[in-house]
């Protein structure tokens, strides 16, 4: 079973060669790897050169914004199972072997997907993140997470909502979930840690840049799954999907707790 793993970047040099050799060094043979940087500046391209033997293929066409650059990514490829990593995030040694020991054993599933890390700049855990059971309700109230680094995607899935939503500049991957749960494909959640996505200042989450972009995303995409908008009783409606996760949840309600007292846990 080929695993295809597309990663984006766009001058992060800085942690871009981790994110490389996180995929590169997993100990799963059949893995196709795909890199797209649309103009970096700065030496994201050097690092790409050094590495350029490692990758099945290497987009350097610009693109509209990181979901475009990643559809031309999967455009590219080939593989069974579909998963994507950003150039300053990675994933954990053995996560591809995982997840596809999980498909083998589920093959009626659509979408796996594990837990991760929250990390620094400089790779430090912060805390653990719990992807929670997959509901579309709760998701479009923000309590329904599925760490997107730990995301395993069948091609077909993939191919048949489209892929990205190439308009979507601030949640793509959220946007994505929502459209696969949607199309009725089948989500199942494994109990194992895949993933680790980083928290810095240039980020997307570290800087609050977009934050005006994701809050109208959040709306539109509201609005389009649930045909109306966001209306008098929303923060009723987020508050009680937050209670409702921790109780179809509650082991990570402790585990949240425990790492809130003891300031994280390493993988």
């Amino acid at each position: 079973m080929r695993v295809s793993i597309v990663t984006i970047s766009f001058n992060q040099a800085t942690f871009l060669e981790a994110a490389i050799r996180s995929v590169i060094d997993q100990d799963y043979a059949d893995i196709e790897y795909i890199i797209v940087d649309p103009g970096s500046t700065d030496d994201s391209r050097e690092i790409i050169d050094r590495y350029r033997n490692s990758f099945a293929q290497v987009i350097f066409d610009r693109d509209a914004g990181p979901a475009d650059g990643l559809n031309k990514g999967f455009a590219q490829a080939t593989g069974d199972i579909f998963a994507y990593i950003n150039a300053d995030d990675a994933l954990l040694p053995g996560a591809v072997g995982k997840a596809v020991a999980e498909f083998e054993r589920h093959p009626d599933a659509d979408v796996i997907y594990g837990h991760g890390y929250l990390i620094d700049e400089a790779g430090h855990v912060l805390r653990r993140l719990r992807s929670a059971p997959y509901n579309l309700r709760r998701a479009l109230c923000g309590a329904s997470i599925v760490v997107q680094q730990a995301t395993f995607i069948r091609r077909d899935a993939f191919r048949a909502v489209g892929g990205f939503n190439a308009r979507n500049m601030s949640c793509w991957d959220y946007e994505l979930v929502l459209d696969l749960a949607r199309a009725g494909k089948r989500f199942r959640r494994v109990d194992q840690y895949w993933g680790l996505f980083r928290l810095h200042p240039q980020s997307i989450t570290g800087s609050r840049r977009l934050r005006d972009e994701i809050s109208r995303d959040d709306a539109r995409i509201f609005a389009k799954v649930t045909g109306h908008p966001w209306g008098r009783w929303s923060k009723l409606k987020i508050a009680l999907a937050r209670l409702e996760k921790w109780l179809v949840d509650p082991r990570s309600l402790m585990i949240s707790l425990v790492d809130t007292l003891r300031g994280g846990r390493r993988p």
